[in-house]
């Protein structure tokens, strides 16, 4: 396959994604871009962060948020003037040469093909707790089987998938919001409003001050990863310009509404000092704090919904990332082949690698899988950092040579990219100051540098030839 060797004048089409079938429909993106933020993250994961931020795990979602507004809006102005199933790593060839494609491609790759696995294993860990005695690695495989099947078929199948399965998210959170909020102005029949109490007392809104808040932060926003399959995704429907422009314009208030908003209620709702909180997941204890029966069982049904989903759209994204950096002469050429507009075999190997790491979390549960999940710990923000140097760079150069291109803008450019950097910035920071995260902020770092520095060489070979 040819490959760029310079990032400047990038072609009028994406050619990259021609023998890609475009089976996705507007309904189905707009349901994977709702479906991508509500994740098993915000419904079990954000228990933690709640436990360490008190009631302004509210402040601390919605700082996260902003920032990752910022990071969709620029994703969102490149994928729409260049749709890719290669998204950023494509973005990043372009704007800073095919050793950034390479590292931020594989990089994400790699955490994508880990998730499979730890979805697989959290589903499974569900369905054993129903059906006791079984084994986890058998549901694992099932649940891979399934949906390797499905995304080896078409890509309209995995469509179908996350369409069904985004709206039962959607309903999910949705019904979660108009209790909670019933419940909180008294008018749901049976409960008396908490007021303002749990906001208030058990130590105050910050009961754990700025430590607490730094904690929060940093847990609220890995829990908003699964945001950039849309723009993935976008390359194989059948209007990728207006599918992308649809689908961040959108994003402000879907993140408002499920993250801040959800957080609120549950803070509201239950004393953040409630082990139920961490124990049983923030949903649950609002749900039972309410006298819904059941609602232990009906949240493990949401999340099981909430983890296959991740499972079938991480498989997806995998193997598109891949798909294209092979396209882009960067990795073994076998991953590019393409049958029935599927790239079949970047299907299946991405399957396997996260079928290894769950295979990994039983053999070496001490030592290599801890270290995995260091790896890809703090990814999500070198994607981010990626994706804002790209759209500084871009944006201008598309300015100049294609405005027409530009059918999503980012806001207050290019002051707003650069505030959005020095977030970013500073999550570093905060993670290299805090213990649990540390090591992550190491681990993921060396990962990136050993990325980076084998795409320089590849750049430099291929200059060379």
């Amino acid at each position: 396959m040819s490959s760029r060797t310079t990032p400047e004048a990038p072609p009028e089409t994406p050619a990259a994604d021609a023998s890609l079938s475009h089976g996705l429909k507007q309904r189905h993106l707009s349901m994977i871009a709702l479906g991508g933020v509500i994740g098993a993250g915000l419904f079990v994961g954000s228990g933690a962060g709640i436990a360490a931020a008190g009631p302004s795990i509210v402040v601390a979602y919605a700082l996260s948020g902003l920032l990752v507004m910022l990071v969709m809006r620029m994703l969102g102005e490149m994928s729409a003037a260049y749709p890719s199933s290669g998204s950023f790593s494509d973005h990043a060839e372009r704007a800073i040469g095919p050793w950034a494609g390479f590292t931020v491609g594989w990089a994400f790759w790699v955490l994508l093909c880990t998730a499979v696995g730890l979805e697989g294993i959290g589903a499974a860990q569900i369905v054993t707790g129903w059906l006791p005695g079984t084994p986890e690695w058998m549901w694992v495989a099932l649940f891979m089987v399934v949906f390797v099947g499905t995304n080896l078929a078409a890509v309209r199948n995995f469509g179908e998938f996350e369409f069904w399965f985004a709206a039962l998210k959607v309903g999910a959170i949705v019904l979660f919001l108009v209790l909670g909020v019933l419940a909180v102005t008294g008018v749901l029949p049976g409960t008396d409003s908490p007021g303002l109490s749990n906001l208030t007392g058990q130590g105050g809104f910050l009961p754990n001050g700025s430590e607490g808040l730094i904690v929060g932060l940093l847990a609220s926003v890995f829990a908003y990863g699964g945001l950039e399959t849309v723009t993935i995704a976008a390359a194989e429907s059948e209007d990728p310009v207006r599918g992308v422009a649809s689908a961040v314009r959108t994003a402000m208030w879907r993140i408002a509404l499920f993250y801040i908003g959800s957080m609120a209620v549950v803070v509201t709702l239950v004393p953040w000092d409630s082990k139920a909180v961490v124990e049983q997941g923030p949903y649950v204890a609002a749900l039972e704090q309410l006298g819904i029966p059941g609602a232990g069982q009906l949240m493990n049904v949401v999340v099981l919904v909430a983890l296959l989903s991740a499972m079938n759209a991480n498989i997806y994204g995998s193997s598109r990332i891949a798909y294209s950096l092979v396209q882009r002469g960067q990795g073994p050429k076998a991953l590019a082949r393409v049958s029935g507009g599927v790239p079949r075999v970047a299907v299946v190997v991405s399957s396997v690698f996260g079928f290894v790491c769950v295979l990994l979390s039983y053999w070496r549960p001490d030592d290599v899988f801890p270290w995995l999940l260091n790896m890809i710990g703090a990814v999500i923000l070198v994607v981010w950092i990626f994706i804002a140097v790209s759209q500084l760079l871009l944006r201008r150069r598309t300015e100049r040579e294609a405005p027409e291109r530009l059918v999503v803008r980012m806001w207050a450019f290019p002051v707003l990219t650069w505030v959005a950097l020095a977030a970013m910035v500073a999550m570093f920071v905060l993670m290299a100051r805090e213990p649990d995260t540390r090591v992550q902020l190491y681990s993921t770092g060396g990962m990136t540098l050993f990325l980076a520095a084998v795409g320089y060489a590849w750049q430099r070979a291929r200059a060379r030839s």
